[in-house]
């Protein structure tokens, strides 16, 4: 387990370096399938919009953003989640970010600020998670209580099962959909049941929906069109997007947080004390970004062609599912970490144990451990190549505890069950 007062702690890379490091690669030629890191380009416009603002350099980001950009960002809201139009006012409701990560940390901090009670403040997360909820919970000297996020859920957390009390002290409850590592999304109903737990335990939930626009041929739900469904009310809801992965433009570092206008004020204050904010070049970039949709299909495209070639290449293996969502395969290969440690040694490819994404539940269970996570981010030939040496390394799996890691039970996804209010 992690020690819960240090948020480094919770880093997965700075464990899988200390994992894999002493070690030479077990190939001339190192595939890195463990960053969600998009490798192919954004549109060749980006430098042309930034160079067109580069006299902008010279001035300080503003906080608010730019007309041009938060309407952009409304008009996109407005267009890919059917919202109705005005819903979104884009200087009320919208707050550009340096990233959703950034935000998303931030938006903790500005949350912890109103805690009263003398039990420390609790942080919902699920579990498995992205290594930020639990370090931002840790960071502000909060509670990160773990829900479990498993084949027997529907890969999403069931927090309304949580006992009541527990959830009183929330102040803070975080929701990946499409989830980080296993790809799975949130239905509509699943959305509506956590807003209105939300609402009846008063606390904030932040739906991370930055693989949103990485999908097959469903659009994944997002929270904001299931609250226009029930009248628009914006209060205790936080939607964060970026283009990092929709535009593969992490390095550009711009995103936006949408939905209740308290909570983006209280956000903007935040930011204001210790955020980066986003530069007015980055700002025009990212208002043709949002505005232009060519590119993102493309994007889909790429990938895919990616998980066609897994679909062929792994078969049945490692109970082998198409996500709904993002870029991501979570497979069950019996033991995670041991797994990592050979196709690093024996195949040069570097995957995520999904132990080090997950923390062990009170019966001290990993519900991640059985996992690697693996990142189809790169071409389709390396992407092929990159597979055929894990079939290859692996086979079926690596034993755990002397049993064939070969994901019969726990990586088949469940039918989406779980209920977010019990």
């Amino acid at each position: 387990m992690s020690d819960r007062r240090s948020f480094q702690a919770f880093h997965p890379f700075a464990r899988l370096s200390r994992l894999l490091d002493s070690h030479p690669a077990g190939h001339d030629r190192p595939i890195l399938l463990s960053i969600g890191e998009p490798k192919n380009q954004p549109p060749a416009f980006v430098t042309e919009e930034i160079a067109a603002a580069a006299t902008k350099w010279s001035s300080y980001p503003p906080p608010r953003g730019t007309p041009q950009y938060n309407g952009a960002c409304a008009d996109w809201l407005t267009r890919r989640y059917g919202l109705p139009r005005g819903m979104i006012d884009p200087q009320r409701h919208v707050l550009p970010l340096p990233g959703s990560r950034e935000g998303l940390f931030f938006a903790v901090l500005s949350a912890v600020q109103d805690h009263q009670g003398a039990a420390p403040p609790v942080v919902l997360m699920p579990n498995p998670f992205y290594h930020v909820y639990a370090g931002a919970a840790v960071a502000m000297s909060a509670e990160p209580v773990f829900v479990p996020a498993t084949a027997e859920t529907g890969f999403m957390p069931d927090y309304g099962a949580l006992d009541p009390a527990l959830l009183d002290r929330a102040v803070f409850c975080f929701l990946n959909s499409p989830a980080n590592p296993q790809g799975a999304a949130a239905d509509r109903g699943y959305l509506a049941r956590l807003v209105a737990l939300a609402r009846r335990h008063d606390f904030i939930v932040a739906f991370d929906e930055c693989y949103a626009e990485i999908y097959d041929t469903t659009p994944p739900a997002g929270v904001l069109e299931v609250v226009a469904e029930s009248g628009g009310a914006l209060d205790h809801v936080l939607a964060f997007h970026s283009l990092s992965k929709r535009s593969s433009a992490p390095g550009l570092r711009c995103g936006f947080a949408a939905g209740d206008p308290a909570l983006i004020d209280k956000l903007d204050a935040a930011l204001r004390v210790g955020g980066a904010g986003v530069s007015l070049p980055i700002l025009a970039a990212g208002t043709r970004l949002w505005r232009e949709e060519a590119h993102v299909e493309a994007n889909r495209d790429y990938y895919r062609r990616n998980f066609a070639l897994a679909e062929r290449i792994l078969g049945n293996r490692f109970g082998f599912r198409k996500p709904d969502g993002g870029f991501f395969l979570w497979l069950d290969v019996g033991d995670g970490e041991a797994a990592a440690l050979k196709l690093w040694r024996e195949a040069g490819v570097r995957v995520v144990p999904g132990g080090y994404m997950s923390e062990p539940g009170p019966d001290g269970v990993n519900p991640g451990a059985r996992y690697i996570r693996v990142a189809l981010v790169y071409d389709a030939a390396t992407t092929e190549e990159g597979l055929n040496r894990i079939v290859e390394v692996l086979g079926d799996g690596v034993p755990e505890d002397g049993a064939p890691g070969d994901g019969t039970a726990a990586g088949r996804a469940a039918p989406q069950t779980a209920a977010a209010e019990g």
